[in-house]
């Protein structure tokens, strides 16, 4: 493993780079003794589990409201949207010999639309870290919603004690699980948690499905609506609301080039990329479609704080529990994947002229304790996923996923733009700007009918 002398500390930055951890492409050449580079099937996992993380859980609330033919519809939209968007910057990256995304950012536009950038990230990724305690700490201690109890596993197991408060198991989630995982200073290594997740979203689709189905068979559910229920002004208004649910559920911009530096043959991020894509929005449409199926107009904000009661079926009990924990498992997994990119573009923020993060154990660990602090925090004090999704998703998570790729295709310092592009990235910057601002503006609307009731 190479060790940079001071006197590499002022060629540290660049208008290409910003990567603080081990790369293959980049211009310090940091490598790890034995890695010769990540498989096809290792970066399949690690970008779908960048993918298919908390989001997963507000689609069916989101599908409700629009619709079943509406919201599936969008969730492939959303997919198509962001392959597309990630086939850019990666272009783009080639173009101009960027190893990552604000590299990009900043050979288009300079050093503050870099900054922007990284700024959007590290919003986005704390609001989903957030988010994923959040859920995890419904999945294990419980949550209220319009006043209703809904138990966590944890409580169900062993009743109400001081280990057994949301505080105190977030608090040994945080320490026994997430301090390991997030150790890890090279994206690959974490390729088998990766692999364990995605598996533990395939089985939650699959036990919803089953249940569903039987359910079906049964005739103690009917088919929900096939459109949104619209019945005043506001109704029309929320609709909206949901765009950012979906943006959110398909960032994973911010991973795109640290897994693609470490790749064997970097030729194969774009089979990559439609494959991951592939994979989570079929993921996405059929937890969608058994959720809404199973629970109609009584989805709840996180759908896993419905599988706390009586199914009405065999078995009802041990199949809620094994839902509920293994989405629960498969957050945890998640977590470190999209924790490495914000702590990357963090330090990157605080620390521009400093030797790479993974050179600076002292630093490493005061970055990470500190983003962990403040995760856990959030996680105890916002109210629900919807209102966190909500935010990042209308403002940050628009701007990573969307409005720069386009940006950078529109600016083409490069003359590489198809003809094509130019039509992609005024649509998704027109509708970026536009569900974002009719979202937040519906939000505020809504908070000053709720007060003014």
């Amino acid at each position: 493993m190479k060790v940079f002398s001071s006197g590499d500390r002022k060629h540290r930055r660049s208008t290409t780079k910003n990567t603080l951890l081990p790369q293959k492409l980049n211009e310090y050449h940091f490598e790890e003794a034995g890695f010769d580079g990540a498989s096809f099937s290792g970066a399949v996992f690690n970008l779908s589990t960048t993918i298919v993380g908390a989001g997963i859980m507000a689609l069916p609330a989101a599908v409700s409201q629009l619709g079943l033919i509406p919201g599936l519809v969008m969730i492939i939209f959303g997919a198509i949207l962001t392959e597309s968007s990630i086939d850019l910057i990666l272009r783009f990256g080639r173009a101009s010999k960027s190893a990552t995304y604000s590299g990009v950012v900043a050979n288009a536009f300079g050093g503050p639309s870099r900054a922007l950038l990284q700024v959007c990230i590290v919003i986005n990724n704390l609001g989903m870290l957030v988010v994923y305690m959040i859920i995890i700490g419904d999945v294990l201690a419980g949550t209220w919603s319009d006043g209703i109890r809904h138990t966590g596993v944890i409580n169900e197991w062993f009743g109400q004690s001081w280990l057994t408060t949301r505080f105190a198991l977030l608090l040994l989630t945080t320490v026994l699980v997430f301090a390991p995982l997030i150790s890890f200073k090279r994206l690959d290594s974490l390729r088998y948690t990766s692999a364990l997740s995605v598996a533990l979203a395939v089985v939650f689709v699959a036990i919803t499905a089953g249940i569903a189905i039987v359910k079906v068979i049964e005739g103690s559910i009917g088919m929900p609506r096939l459109m949104p229920k619209i019945t005043d002004q506001a109704s029309f208004w929320k609709l909206f609301t949901t765009v950012p649910i979906i943006v959110t559920a398909y960032i994973c911009h911010h991973n795109v080039h640290p897994i693609e530096n470490e790749l064997k043959d970097s030729s194969q991020m774009k089979s990559i990329v439609r494959t991951s894509l592939g994979l989570c929005s079929s993921v996405y449409a059929a937890t969608s479609f058994f959720g809404v199926l199973l629970f109609g107009d009584q989805t709840l904000d996180d759908v896993l704080a419905n599988f706390d009661g009586d199914l009405g079926i065999p078995y009802s009990a041990v199949l809620s529990d094994l839902v509920r924990v293994s989405y629960g498992v498969h957050l945890m997994l998640v977590f470190p994947i999209v924790f490495f990119s914000l702590r990357l573009n963090l330090d990157d923020l605080l620390f521009p002229h400093a030797l790479p993060i993974a050179n600076d154990c002292s630093r490493f660990s005061l970055v990470t304790a500190a983003l962990m602090g403040f995760i856990f925090a959030g996680a105890i004090f916002v109210p629900n996923i919807w209102d966190a999704f909500q935010f990042t998703g209308a403002t940050a998570a628009v701007s990573v996923g969307f409005i720069f790729p386009a940006a950078i295709a529109l600016r083409d310092t490069h003359g590489i733009a198809r003809k094509n592009d130019r039509l992609s990235s005024w649509t998704m910057i027109l509708l970026a700007v536009s569900s974002s601002t009719v979202a937040i503006c519906s939000d505020i609307y809504g908070i000053f009918r709720e007060v003014r009731s």
